[in-house]
C-alpha cells in the first residue's frame, strides 16, 4: 500500500543510476521470499509488519517495462505498445485478486500466497535475463539536467497526481462501502470488472489514434470528457446508473494513460527514463491511500455519495491544473518529423550500447 507507494521513486532512482540487472535480481527474489514470509504470519502485528515491508521491497518491475518499449518496438509503434501495456496491466488488477482470492476460499490462503511468490520470482527473473535488458542502459546525466523534483513540468504532473491520487483513493473505498451498505456486496465484483474492461477497450483505441494527434492535444480532450461523464456519479446508485458512468469513466481514463505514459516521456529530464514515472507513482499513490482512508472515514460517518462526490471534484480540478500549466508540456504539445522520429531513435540506440 502505502510504503510500496512512497518508495517507487527511490526504486526508479535506483534503476537510473545502476541499471535494470541488479535491482530486479536483489528485490524479486527478496520479494518471493518476504511474501512466504507473509504467508506464514499468525498474528495481526505480524501481518502489519510483513506488508509494510513487502511494501518497501516491491520489485521494480513495472517500472522497468516502460523505458523497455522504446528498444523493443519502432518509434512509430511506441503509442500501440504503451495500449497493451495499461491494457494488460488493468487486465491483471482486476483478474489477479480475483483468482487469488478464489485459491484462497477453495484451497488455503497459503497455498495463494505461494502461487502469488513464485510469479514474482518466474517474473523478475525472466525480465532480469531478457535480451532486451541488454539493449537498454541509463541514460548519462550532466550537471545541467534537473532532477524530477525541480523539474517544473514534473512539478504539474505530481500536483495532477495529488487530486487524482486523492479521488480514486475515496473511490476505491466509496463503491464497496456502498454496496455493503445496501446490504448487495456481489456487486462491487460486478463494478470493476465493468471498470476493468473498459480501461482495456479504451486504452487499445487510444493505441490506434494517428501519431498525427499529439499526446498532449489527445490527453486534454479525453480528460474533459472524463470529467464531463464523471458529474452524475455522486448521484447514482450501486445498479444499472453506476455502471453505465463507471463504463463510460473508465474508457476515458483507459486511453488517459496511454497519453499520460506519452507526456511523461515528453517532459521529463534526462536520465530519468524510470526514476521520473517512479515519482509521479509515488506521489499518486501516496495520496491514493490517503484518499483511501479519508474514504473510509467518510463513508462510515457521511455517505459514500460524498467520496464519490469527491472523486468527480478532484478530476476536475485535475483537468483544470492540466489545462491551465499546458505552457510547461510543450514538448507533449507537437507532432515530431519522421526525421526527428528517426534521430530519436537512433540517439536512444546509440546511448544503449
Amino acid at each position: 500500500g502505502i510504503t510500496g507507494a512512497t518508495t517507487a521513486g527511490l526504486r526508479g532512482t535506483l534503476i537510473d543510476k545502476f541499471g535494470m540487472k541488479i535491482p530486479l535480481r536483489f528485490f524479486a527474489p527478496s520479494y518471493a521470499v518476504l511474501i512466504l514470509l507473509f504467508s506464514t504470519g499468525n498474528s495481526s502485528t505480524q501481518l502489519v509488519v510483513f506488508a509494510g515491508v513487502l511494501g518497501f521491497s516491491a520489485p521494480p518491475i513495472n517500472l522497468s517495462i516502460r523505458p523497455l518499449w522504446k528498444v523493443t518496438v519502432p518509434q512509430d509503434q511506441i503509442r500501440t505498445a504503451y495500449a497493451i501495456d495499461t491494457a494488460v496491466m488493468n487486465s491483471v488488477g482486476v483478474f489477479g485478486p480475483l483468482a487469488a482470492t478464489t485459491v484462497a476460499l477453495n484451497y488455503s490462503p497459503e497455498l495463494s500466497l505461494q502461487i502469488c511468490s513464485a510469479l514474482i520470482f518466474i517474473g523478475g527473473a525472466a525480465l532480469s535475463l531478457s535480451p532486451q535488458l541488454k539493449r537498454w542502459a541509463p541514460e548519462k546525466k550532466t550537471s545541467k539536467d534537473l532532477a524530477v523534483w525541480r523539474t517544473p513540468a514534473m512539478q504539474l504532473l505530481m500536483l495532477e497526481g495529488v487530486f487524482i491520487g486523492l479521488g480514486w483513493g475515496a473511490f476505491d473505498i466509496a463503491v464497496p462501502a456502498f454496496t455493503t451498505l445496501e446490504n448487495i456486496p456481489h456487486r462491487t465484483g460486478i463494478l470493476f470488472a465493468i471498470m476493468a474492461a473498459g480501461n482495456v477497450i479504451g486504452g487499445l483505441v487510444a493505441g490506434m489514434v494517428s501519431k498525427k494527434t499529439s499526446s498532449f492535444a489527445a490527453f486534454k480532450r479525453i480528460y474533459l470528457f472524463w470529467f464531463i461523464f464523471s458529474l452524475p456519479l455522486a448521484f447514482t446508485y450501486p445498479d444499472w446508473s453506476m455502471m453505465i458512468v463507471t463504463a463510460t469513466m473508465s474508457l476515458m481514463s483507459g486511453g488517459l494513460q496511454v497519453f499520460y505514459l506519452e507526456i511523461s516521456e515528453a517532459v521529463r529530464p534526462k536520465g530519468t527514463a524510470v526514476a521520473a514515472l517512479g515519482w509521479l507513482w509515488t506521489v499518486e499513490g501516496t495520496f491514493a491511500s490517503l484518499g483511501a482512508a479519508l474514504g473510509g472515514f467518510i463513508s462510515e460517518h457521511y455517505s459514500p455519495r460524498y467520496c464519490l462526490a469527491l472523486t468527480t471534484t478532484c478530476v476536475g480540478i485535475g483537468y483544470l491544473i492540466m489545462r491551465g500549466g499546458a505552457g510547461l508540456l510543450k514538448a507533449a504539445d507537437r507532432i515530431p518529423t519522421e526525421e526527428e522520429d528517426t534521430e530519436a531513435l537512433e540517439a536512444n540506440l546509440d546511448t544503449n550500447k
